[in-house]
Formats: C-alpha cells, structure tokens, sequence
C-alpha cells in the first residue's frame, strides 16, 4: 500500500511518523522547519489514519507500506523519528530493513507487554465507554486529555481534537484492520540488530509513567544513552512543542555521518 503524504525540502531525508490518535497533520509545523534547515522532510498517513484509507478487513501491515511509499519516492536511506505508534512502526520498519535505517528518533514508546498503570487504563477506559454509548464528542474529549498536557495551548487541542475525531469515525465505520504478523515478535531480542544505529530516545515531561519506563527500557536496549525529556509536553510531545522537538532532531541529524550518495535528491 503506497501511503499518502506530504514531503518538504531537499537533503537528507528524514521519515516523520505520526501518533495513534493523529495523522500527518501533526507534522504541519515541522515540516517548514525542517525543510528550512536542510531536511528532506517526508510525513506519510499510516494505514488507517487520515488520508490512509483501509478497505474492510484488509490486513495491514504499516511498516512494510513505509518502505514501499519510499521506494516509490527513490528514497534508499533515511532517518525514522516518530511518536507513539509512529515510534513502534518505526522499529518495525527498522528491523525489517536495517541497512536502510541511518538513524532513529524515538518519542514516547511504550513496549505492548509492559503492563499498563492505573493511569493508562484509565485512559483507554474512558475512550471505550464512551465509544460504546455512541458518544463521539466525550471519546475525543477524554483521547484529548490523556493524550495532552495540561497546559498544552487551545491551539494544539483543537488539533489533536480533529485528528482524534477523524480516526475514530474511521474507526467506527470500519473497525481495527487485522495487523500482519509483528517482525518485533514477543520479545525485546528482534531490536539487537539496530544496536549499531544511532538512535535517541525522548519523552514528554508530563507524559504517564509508561512512557517514561518504557523509554528508558528502549534506550536501554538499543545502547542509546540517556532517554531525553521534552519539557512541557505530553504524550504527543512533537505536537506540543514543535521547536523544540525540530531542535532535538536536527541536532541528532546533524550528528550523523555524511551519505556516501544522494539518495534524499
């Protein structure tokens, strides 16, 4: 599945993926940053989410599209930064092909068989109940306040709003597309082979306590030092504090050892 996306810049090309309950439009504010200081920015929909439209029952498989999506754009080499599921797909797609990967940027990651706090329960609790009593509006509500920070700017509720309420009317319409088999499998050893990448690993301030262990569990595992905090931010901290993450990012790329080629054009 070729995804639909938005591209800015020329340079070294760097994969923006986006969180669950976003799109690629969380990417709007990054992406003249980006393209300002020599980025070839790419931020495609992940299968399901905005514009990525999946037929019912159709099996999906994100990674695997991300690589296809730029193999059609004539993008060999790249840079993988994503948030959330964005992270997790980036893994995938690192793993599956790690001679493509020439670096990883990790934002609030959370392994699926860490166990959930109280506080993430909640969460995902309150989103069900209201789904479940056809209340669209108090869903997007409660997705807005676990996915945020308190003093996130109405400007950025009002985004993620948006995106939250379009991936659930999708949701709704067509239910979860069946996933491809993982290539993370069940365990943590899969991410040995990207211990050679250069990789960093971030998380919100004000993001759950999952998040937070489970990025330091992530740094960890792929020997990238130190997971970095983003202050003032929550779970979607890219969104939040746009600049700031633009700064983590490019200093991370620009930390990087030169292409041998031109594969970003």
């Amino acid at each position: 599945m070729l995804l639909p996306f938005t591209e800015a810049g020329r340079g070294r090309p760097v994969v923006l993926l986006h969180a669950r309950p976003t799109d690629r439009t969380m990417w709007g504010a990054h992406l003249p940053l980006l393209a300002e200081a020599g980025v070839r920015a790419i931020a495609p929909d992940l299968p399901g989410h905005g514009d990525a439209t999946v037929p019912d029952r159709r099996e999906v498989a994100p990674w695997s599209d991300v690589l296809d999506t730029l193999d059609h754009l004539g993008v060999d080499r790249f840079v993988l930064a994503g948030n959330s599921l964005g992270a997790l797909v980036a893994l995938q797609a690192a793993v599956t092909a790690p001679a493509r990967v020439a670096g990883l940027v990790l934002v609030g990651y959370r392994p699926h068989d860490q166990p959930a706090s109280s506080r993430l329960d909640a969460a995902w609790e309150a989103e069900r109940t209201a789904l479940a009593a056809g209340d669209l509006d108090a869903a997007v509500k409660a997705g807005v306040e676990a996915w945020t920070s308190a003093g996130a700017t109405e400007e950025v509720r009002t985004h993620a709003a948006r995106m939250l309420h379009r991936r659930l009317t999708e949701q709704l319409a067509h239910g979860e597309p069946p996933q491809a088999a993982d290539p993370l499998g069940t365990g943590r050893a899969a991410l040995r082979p990207l211990r050679g990448v250069p990789a960093l690993v971030g998380v919100g301030e004000h993001d759950m306590p999952d998040f937070h262990e489970g990025g330091e569990g992530l740094a960890r595992d792929l020997c990238a030092g130190r997971t970095v905090v983003i202050p003032g931010a929550g779970h979607l901290a890219p969104l939040e504090q746009p600049a700031a993450f633009c700064a983590l990012l490019l200093d991370f790329v620009r930390g990087l050892p030169q292409q041998a080629s031109p594969a970003g054009r």
